[in-house]
């Protein structure tokens, strides 16, 4: 997997959660990821289909979804643990998505599939390849959350 394939997965991260939540976030260093284990509380996992097959993920810790969820919702929460759990979803989608069109203009053309959304401490994320995933840490005022993405 090319390390430039990082690229439109940290803009589309940068610009949804600047426009959703006037969210700002730095990117770490990308890097291989081994293990299975999620890098946070709640993740959300889309399938990638096209072109090339594989999956994209996001796990926030906790502190940041939380956090997240009132920049966007303000005090329209009723349901934390629902309202977290629509709202991770939602934001794997557009991020996706965006990063997506990033990857159409490299010349890969890819479909996502609807979000899964996984929460609870120590679970796992499991990419359909045999390839490793390429995990890109980020951080923010809020807290940390870590993007992955996998496709062969």
């Amino acid at each position: 997997m090319d390390p430039m394939h990082a690229k439109p997965f940290i803009k589309a991260t940068r610009e949804v959660l600047m426009a959703m939540a006037n969210f700002d976030v730095t990117a770490g260093t990308p890097y291989i990821k081994k293990d299975r284990l999620a890098r946070g509380d709640v993740s959300a996992v889309i399938g990638i289909t096209g072109e090339k097959n594989g999956t994209f993920s996001i796990s926030f810790d906790r502190q940041t979804a939380i956090h997240l969820v009132r920049q966007i919702l303000g005090d329209a929460i009723e349901d934390i643990l629902y309202d977290v759990q629509d709202a991770v979803g939602e934001i794997a989608n557009m991020i996706s998505g965006q990063a997506r069109v990033g990857l159409a203009e490299m010349g890969i053309k890819l479909q996502g599939s609807t979000p899964s959304v996984v929460m609870g401490d120590n679970h796992t994320i499991v990419h359909m390849t045999s390839s490793l995933a390429i995990a890109i840490p980020f951080t923010s005022d809020a807290g940390q959350f870590t993007l992955e993405f996998c496709f062969e």
